[in-house]
């Protein structure tokens, strides 16, 4: 059966809506449901059971799932299905692991039967069981590499297949989703710290006066270079202005798109900063927020170090496996023999009490992920922005005593 046609007239009009819902500062759920809105013209999917597409939000680290969210709401039990079939489950089909090692990012039913058709067998009867005849799976990679989340869409039987076209579009989306996702959970963040090193946002003026500031932004911009106490940090200022003067800007007559800009600056108490400026739409001024957050917001690594025991060359091989990496490309990125990474898995197997990688993988999820996926769904739940990341409120204390329980 032939796939849907978009034409270049929708396919424009989604690929520039979408571009603007990334650049307006909205909370993660907000912006998806917008997106929801905007995909549905061009890439229709759905079924009874799930009439619109399914977003994941990932924290970019470990690759692991942070919140599942459907139609404005999220589902943790469809998330430990997700969890269990991602992680634990020895059935082929589409997963996230893979989808985000795929160079094209993307990957059908069709696809992946195609690849596998013996084994794919179970995973298509289980889809069929739920409604579902076609499915595609889409890693929203950043255009820096990172991935923010992923997107499931799906159809009834009796129509169309995903065309190559509507594939292509989902290709040149998934940038715009991503960053979506990522400054959604750095707002979110900003507004309602976890930490004393949460991100925090100020929003600057066309005249680069400040206009607002989250909670911990003052004390951030405090420990940045200034000419004086009461001066906004030059590495700020030139961050904005940079953002403020590119073509196509809030308040630019020149075409084309606002584009990001970033810098790095030392600050006197926490070492290396990123300054990350981003146009503000939705105004007539130019505007642009300027977010503040540590150089290395991987925060997966320390909690691994410090409830299992790692070493440093463990937690490097326990982030690979949580990536989906095999021996040979784990050898690879750490310039180390396939036997030496056999041996970090030994180790780290015992000190995890994990028996293989889908076991360590789902280790982790249950003690840092999961309860983070269930922490932003109430956060869905009551609109309060979701947050990314592993959970961090279990000392490991608490996760070592626990750590030889069933995963």
């Amino acid at each position: 059966m032939p796939g849907l046609r978009v034409s270049a007239y929708v396919r424009q009009q989604v690929l520039e809506r979408i571009e603007r819902l990334a650049r307006e500062g909205l909370d993660v759920a907000s912006f998806l449901s917008a997106a929801d809105a905007a995909l549905d013209r061009a890439v229709p999917s759905g079924i009874e059971t799930a009439p619109a597409p399914t977003w994941l939000t990932l924290d970019p680290a470990s690759l692991l799932f942070t919140s599942m969210i459907a139609e404005g709401c999220t589902t943790p039990w469809s998330a430990r299905e997700m969890a269990w079939f991602e992680y634990a489950s020895e059935m082929a089909g589409n997963r996230v692991s893979e989808v985000v090692r795929n160079p094209h990012g993307v990957q059908t039913l069709r696809q992946r039967v195609e690849t596998d058709p013996d084994g794919a067998g179970r995973y298509v009867e289980l889809l069929r069981s739920m409604g579902a005849e076609h499915e595609v799976l889409v890693a929203l990679r950043a255009a820096d590499g990172e991935h923010w989340g992923a997107v499931y869409l799906a159809r009834e039987p009796g129509r169309p297949d995903f065309s190559s076209e509507e594939l292509d579009l989902l290709r040149l989306l998934a940038p715009h989703l991503a960053e979506g996702i990522r400054r959604g959970l750095l707002w979110g963040e900003a507004s309602e710290p976890e930490g004393p090193d949460a991100p925090a946002v100020v929003v600057l003026g066309p005249d680069l006066n400040p206009e607002s500031f989250t909670p911990g932004a003052q004390q951030w911009l405090a420990e940045l270079p200034a000419r004086d106490a009461d001066a906004m940090p030059a590495a700020v200022l030139s961050v904005a202005q940079a953002v403020l003067s590119e073509p196509g800007g809030p308040g630019n007559e020149a075409g084309g798109h606002a584009k990001a800009t970033s810098a790095r600056v030392r600050s006197e108490r926490r070492g290396w900063v990123i300054l990350h400026g981003q146009a503000l739409t939705g105004r007539s001024e130019r505007r642009v927020a300027v977010t503040i957050q540590p150089a290395g917001p991987d925060r997966i690594t320390p909690l691994l170090m410090a409830a299992y025991g790692l070493t440093e060359r463990e937690e490097e091989v326990t982030r690979h496996v949580l990536q989906g990496a095999s021996t040979d490309q784990i050898a690879e990125s750490l310039c180390i023999s396939p036997y030496t990474v056999q041996e970090h898995l030994k180790h780290i197997f015992d000190k995890t009490s994990a028996r293989s990688r889908p076991e360590l993988m789902r280790r982790v999820f249950t003690h840092h992920y999961q309860p983070r996926v269930e922490d932003n769904h109430e956060r869905v739940r009551v609109e309060r922005p979701i947050r990314g990341g592993p959970f961090a409120d279990r000392s490991a204390e608490q996760i070592g005593t626990t750590r030889h329980e069933p995963a």
